[in-house]
């Protein structure tokens, strides 16, 4: 627990001497900034067209963002030596991989908390401030979006052996889930027997955190309607009391899934060095 404290705060510092990190938290207050001014404009009253777009300007952002991130901060200690240096000592490598994950969301956290964090205070200052509801459910969803896309950004840098790598491969993997997304899954479908449909539906939605993230935060805002009678079950179960925790499992599992396997590929490339 000691050396996983260190490796996070060791994190922490690190993220904030990469000028990435800067030009992202300037890059997303730019951002929060422009939802205010929709926000100012059209207001954010449960789930409209407004807050459509709001939910999909998070996703074209954070992901990519907490990919290249991510997957960075572990490529450069394997470019630069950094993690060579660390073996030597008595540090387990399960201690290390979630003290960077800890670390990495420290820092993602901070840059998300700070562009709607600015937001907020400037429309507070010309009293256009957000609801506190609304905000508070961005917020949580943009938190979620970090936790599990800094899952997969850890186990691409544990994949990866360089910086060019991992830009290859988090690009990839983001255009495959946020841009790709509709036009992969009306394709899979589109060869499945109708009875099947429903099933792979539910199987893929579970394989892309994006899209689950966005129909709950969907459904929880009230917009279910819009989603059509194939995600009637989706938002039956959301609705229900125990959605939430069925919600939260899911995520917890995604991220102890995709961190611990990092933890196996990196352990098993220490034993071969």
């Amino acid at each position: 627990m000691l050396h996983l404290r260190t490796i996070a705060l060791r994190e922490l510092k690190l993220g904030f001497r990469n000028p990435w990190a800067y030009s992202f938290m300037a890059l997303f207050a730019l951002f929060s900034l422009a939802l205010l001014l929709i926000q100012s404009r059209t207001g954010l009253s449960g789930y409209t067209s407004t807050t459509g777009t709001m939910i999909n300007l998070i996703l074209y952002l954070l992901p990519l963002m907490t990919m290249l991130l991510g997957s960075f901060s572990l490529t450069t200690e394997k470019e630069e030596g950094g993690w060579r240096l660390l073996s030597s000592f008595s540090l387990r490598t399960h201690s290390y991989i979630w003290g960077k994950y800890a670390g990495l969301a420290l820092v993602l956290l901070l840059i998300a908390g700070f562009g709607f964090g600015l937001s907020g205070a400037i429309g507070a200052l010309f009293g256009q401030a957000f609801e506190p509801s609304e905000f508070g459910r961005f917020l949580l969803f943009s938190a979620l979006i970090i936790f599990l896309f800094l899952g997969i950004a850890v186990l691409v840098g544990a994949i990866c052996g360089n910086r060019w790598q991992a830009l290859t491969y988090g690009v990839g993997i983001w255009f495959f889930l946020i841009l790709g997304w509709p036009t992969i899954l009306m394709a899979v479908l589109g060869f499945l027997p109708y009875v099947w449909i429903k099933p792979a539906l539910v199987l893929l939605i579970f394989c892309n955190p994006a899209e689950l993230n966005r129909l709950f935060l969907i459904v929880k805002m009230g917009g279910g309607s819009i989603l059509g009678p194939e995600y009637y079950q989706w938002v039956d179960w959301i609705q229900r009391p125990t959605g939430s925790l069925v919600f939260a499992a899911v995520c917890l599992l995604w991220i102890l899934v995709y961190v611990e396997l990092a933890t196996w590929l990196w352990e098993r490339g220490r034993r071969r060095d």
